[in-house]
């Protein structure tokens, strides 16, 4: 970890307001992983985003607006997040997005073949166009029309800007965590 986590008692004026707005989001959205530690330290892409909140700022709250009020089907939104994760082998959140995938009913095999880079050959038609989508999504350039036109015919307009800015966020979240080194709380204390 390239940046020391920092003590609720450390932050700074700047810093206090988006704590509070951060540790309240996390307790609330974000279950089933460890993203506040004993001490109430946040980590995660948290840590990094508080520490230098000219950055976290911005992005916390494109966090919220994506995070707070879904309108994607929650498998769908869990198998995008682990494409992203599995393409930049972003530790963190392979193991928190893990986790609720779980939880949101998606069974370890189709879990175990798109963390190692694969397509699942058993999605459904919802997990398959979204496994498709988020994987052209990180591959680069741009979008294919049919991938598109798939996406919008059974996500709609929204549906697929949604989740195109999901896949977005969650590009930057894997950089942020891999740029700072950013360890599984298991790791942590190894």
């Amino acid at each position: 970890m390239r940046l020391p986590l920092l003590s609720p008692s450390e932050l700074s004026p700047e810093q206090r307001p988006l704590y509070d707005d951060m540790r309240k989001g996390i307790e609330a959205n974000f279950k089933g992983f460890i993203a506040i530690d004993e001490a109430g330290q946040l980590i995660g892409p948290w840590n990094p985003w508080l520490r230098f909140p000219k950055f976290g700022r911005p992005v916390w709250e494109l966090v919220k607006s994506l995070s707070m009020a879904p309108t994607l089907p929650k498998p769908v939104r869990e198998i995008a997040i682990l494409v992203t994760g599995a393409h930049f082998h972003s530790a963190y959140e392979i193991y928190a997005h893990v986790l609720i995938a779980e939880l949101r009913g998606i069974t370890d095999d189709k879990i175990a073949t798109i963390i190692a880079g694969q397509r699942p050959s058993d999605l459904t038609r919802e997990e398959a166009a979204a496994y498709d989508l988020a994987s052209a999504l990180v591959s680069g350039g741009t979008l294919p029309a049919l991938i598109y036109q798939q996406a919008v015919a059974l996500f709609g307009e929204e549906g697929t800007a949604e989740f195109i800015h999901l896949v977005g966020l969650y590009c930057m979240v894997s950089v942020t965590l891999n740029g700072f080194d950013v360890p599984v709380p298991e790791a942590e204390s190894v």
